[in-house]
């Protein structure tokens, strides 16, 4: 018989749970839940777009869902899966997943300290992120943040001394947006919006078991 060494138990703060609430921050009508088959839509039209969050904060943990970005010409639009210790804070932390409109065969990585950002990374995906559902997980530890796409890591941060790293209860965040303003459209591209509606999919999300945190 193998030796527990072989076979170490999960953490307890990595331990996950399907998602099960969530609250809509703006536009309801643009964004459905189903709990039966644990799937989000999105969707981005004339009525601009939505963002979701789970309920309640976490401390650490393992955040995943298989994403199917929206098809056709989406450039100027931005589609995320993140955590934030609260969207629109000067002062938040955050982790972040974020499809750029212009180009499907990239995500772009990055983290926040107190609103201090200014650590992105881009990864060439190797497929179109509009053509099928890939599984995006972030993993968030006091010291360590890992990224994995299909259970291959992508990225890993380890806290420093002497410098900040995202330790504030965090809500797990998605939305689909325009965002074409941005850097006079160089970040997503110029928005067009011929192929409207787009719709995002998110399936099978999982939070952490064991690390929410009442407000």
């Amino acid at each position: 018989m193998a030796g527990p060494a072989l076979h170490p138990e999960t953490p307890s703060h990595h331990k996950t749970q399907p998602l099960k609430q969530i609250a809509i921050d703006y536009t309801p009508d643009a964004c459905t839940h189903c709990t039966d088959s644990n799937t989000i839509t999105v969707t981005f039209d004339h009525r601009g777009g939505a963002r979701w969050r789970t309920p309640a904060r976490f401390l650490y943990g393992t955040f995943s869902a298989l994403i199917q970005c929206p098809s056709g010409n989406t450039s100027g639009l931005n589609f995320n899966l993140y955590l934030s210790s609260l969207e629109g804070d000067k002062s938040q932390d955050e982790i972040d997943f974020e499809f750029l409109g212009k180009d499907m065969t990239i995500v772009q990585t990055n983290y926040y300290t107190e609103g201090t950002g200014n650590k992105e990374e881009i990864h060439d995906l190797g497929f179109n992120c509009s053509e099928g559902f890939h599984e995006y997980v972030i993993k968030w530890s006091k010291d360590v943040i890992e990224w994995f796409i299909d259970r291959e890591m992508v990225r890993r941060i380890e806290r420093k001394e002497g410098e900040g790293f995202p330790n504030k209860p965090m809500y797990l965040y998605s939305s689909v947006w325009d965002a074409s303003y941005i850097d006079e459209g160089r970040w997503t591209g110029k928005y067009v919006g011929c192929d409207v509606p787009y719709v995002c999919v998110y399936k099978d999300i999982h939070v952490p078991l064991e690390t929410a945190v009442e407000d």
